[in-house]
């Protein structure tokens, strides 16, 4: 297939197209580069598919409508996988205009160029976050999600309205994935685990903040990409048992589903940490902090329909998990 990879030089983008790249798929990987964190991370994930000869990169902004209505244009692609996205919850507080442009404004550009284009499946990636004040565990599909709380979160459930509109209304096959604390090599500096190993392999104190009581349905990054690559494979249908009387928020009359992928198995936060401590070599100094604002105190992912649709389960452990992390960050960064 011809797969229209956003965000390709991001950490879930980058895996996803180094993986469709290596089974034989063509990517067009499309990636603004923007400096929300370390530019030359991204350079160095894109030269890992750069060379391929069944993939091109298109530097691009998905708020710049032109440019994506160029690429759709060009390129046609059969498939959509979209990456992009302004991360972060915290980041919310100082650049609120930046999550519109890109989760909200960009997907449209996305929707409208898979719409007039004829692309057979779009998945994208919805977040954990969308669960907000929920607090019946595990998340599930089937719950509502009506109480986000930040923007970050506020966007991604604007992504699930959006594409179930285009979904009614074009017959555009979209599958939404609820990413669940990814982790693992060529992870975000601005991510928990990137910015616990360096500060303990300087010797400088961690935030931890809830005072610690924090629990995290952590998901590494391998597992994730399974799932995008296999949710992309299984084009969305419609559920032919789907009810306007009692609506199933994860599906629809319209080709339309949603999956949670998270590894099933929350982790507290102070053994993520002792994992971190054993695998480093290292104690961590801890100034302990009270939770934050916009911060959820748990996740955990009810993986139901993805284990009957897809055939798929996150199963890596969170000790295998960290340990393959800080491998690659001491190579990458060649710290002591």
């Amino acid at each position: 297939m011809k797969v229209l990879v956003t965000g390709v030089a991001g950490f879930i983008g980058s895996q996803t197209a180094k993986t469709l790249i290596a089974r034989g798929d063509d990517v067009i990987g499309l990636d603004n580069l923007n400096d929300y964190y370390d530019v030359n991370l991204k350079l160095a994930r894109l030269a890992r598919l750069q060379g391929q000869n069944n993939f091109q990169f298109v530097k691009a902004d998905l708020a710049d409508r032109r440019e994506i209505e160029r690429v759709f244009e060009e390129h046609k692609p059969d498939r959509v996988v979209n990456l992009a996205a302004q991360a972060g919850v915290r980041y919310a507080f100082e650049n609120p205009h930046s999550y519109v442009d890109s989760n909200m404004v960009g997907f449209l550009h996305i929707l409208e160029g898979c719409r007039h284009h004829g692309v057979a499946h779009l998945v994208y990636a919805s977040s954990s976050s969308v669960y907000g004040a929920n607090t019946r565990m595990p998340f599930s599909i089937h719950d509502n999600v009506d109480h986000p709380l930040n923007l970050y979160a506020a966007s991604k459930k604007a992504n699930e309205l959006m594409a179930h509109s285009y979904s009614h209304l074009y017959g555009l096959p979209v599958t939404g994935l609820r990413f669940f604390t990814v982790y693992g090599p060529w992870g975000r500096p601005d991510m928990s685990l990137f910015l616990f190993t360096r500060k303990i392999i300087a010797g400088e104190p961690i935030d931890v903040f809830n005072f610690g009581r924090h629990a995290r349905d952590f998901t590494f990054i391998d597992d994730i990409v399974e799932g995008v690559v296999r949710t992309l494979d299984k084009v969305a249908t419609p559920n032919p048992a789907w009810n306007g009387a009692e609506p199933d928020p994860g599906t629809s009359a319209a080709p339309y589903r949603l999956y949670n992928i998270g590894n099933n198995q929350p982790v507290e936060l102070m053994y993520f940490i002792e994992c971190i401590e054993k695998a480093v070599g290292k104690k961590a100094l801890k100034n302990m902090l009270p939770l934050q604002p916009g911060d959820v105190p748990r996740t955990f992912a009810d993986v139901e329909a993805l284990v009957t649709d897809i055939g798929f389960q996150p199963s890596t452990p969170i000790e295998q998990g960290v340990q393959r992390f800080v491998d690659w960050y001491k190579e990458f960064y060649r710290a002591a």
